[in-house]
């Protein structure tokens, strides 16, 4: 195998500085033994490769797609080498990411500073963003994707599920009761993300897979869970908000639970990147530690 790389590569090198002689000096050796790579070649083939005088030499019809296909196999021996090293090599450099605003302020920044403390060569620019992003055209290296996704250019890797979860203050359950049951949301004031297409109606999932679709409206909706977050603190109404969000104000006793056995239908969570052949040491790093963290 060693001797068809090195007699592809001396072809190569031949057609390309147009000599036998030309690519004897480059590769220091004897235009002799550049001629015998040659032959070997063609012995091997079964056919001539180049047409040679005295004064020039051009390529066979067979040594013109000998010549294409060498250097696509040279170029993936090289890239199979260089991508061993940077394996290898200590990950360094910026990386930009982008990712939805709550899951990236309450989940992923945490992650992303232990990161940073390991590879402390590494710089992270981060973009909050519900928007659906554009990795390729936006210059992003890596996204966390809420709902489907379904560009071929990127490769979707699988991370938990993104859990909804209900939500009030002691203060608005104590003035308006806790719902036994979905269909009582009706009666509330339900807190809606002003963007969202499902604003007006909310589809949970019950503890037997039980799912339950009611018509919610409310006094306040926002761009933003924080916004209806702090609305839900002050009594406004019943939040219904990504349970990374919400997990210290219930701990804290800020908020309560409402129907703690029901939630948003789970949505699927994605790491992408581009479909990259030869990805960085900050990369390929980085997408390890995000499975390891958020994988299934």
């Amino acid at each position: 195998m060693m001797d068809k790389l090195a007699n592809m590569a001396m072809f190569v090198r031949v057609v390309e500085l147009g000599s036998f002689s030309a690519a004897a000096e480059v590769s220091e050796v004897s235009a002799t033994m550049v001629a015998k790579h040659i032959r070997m070649a063609e012995e091997r083939l079964g056919a001539r490769l180049l047409h040679r005088t005295t004064r020039r030499q051009h390529l066979t019809e067979v040594g013109t797609l000998y010549y294409e296909r060498c250097k696509q196999v040279l170029a993936e021996v090289a890239l199979a080498e260089s991508s061993a090293s940077e394996l290898q090599a200590t990950p360094r450099g910026q990386l930009r990411i982008v990712a939805p605003v709550s899951f990236g302020s309450h989940s992923l920044v945490p992650v992303l500073t232990e990161f940073m403390a390991l590879y402390p060569e590494v710089t992270v620019d981060l973009t909050l963003s519900n928007g659906k992003p554009d990795l390729i055209h936006e210059g992003y290296e890596l996204g966390i994707v809420i709902g489907t996704v379904d560009d071929p250019n990127l490769v979707a890797r699988p991370l938990c599920s993104y859990r909804r979860v209900l939500a009030a203050s002691p203060a608005y359950l104590e003035r308006y009761g806790q719902p036994k049951h979905p269909e009582e949301l009706q009666q509330h004031s339900c807190l809606g993300l002003s963007y969202w297409r499902h604003h007006d109606s909310w589809h949970l999932l019950g503890p037997d897979g039980e799912r339950f679709k009611v018509a919610v409206q409310g006094r306040f909706k926002a761009n933003g869970g924080d916004a209806l977050r702090i609305a839900a603190i002050g009594g406004v109404g019943i939040v219904l908000q990504p349970e990374t969000l919400l997990t210290e104000d219930l701990h804290a006793g800020r908020l309560v639970p409402v129907l703690p056995d029901w939630s948003y239908i789970p949505s699927p969570v994605s790491l992408v990147y581009a479909q990259d052949r030869r990805p960085t040491a900050k990369l390929r790093h980085m997408i390890d530690f995000l499975i390891e963290r958020f994988g299934r």
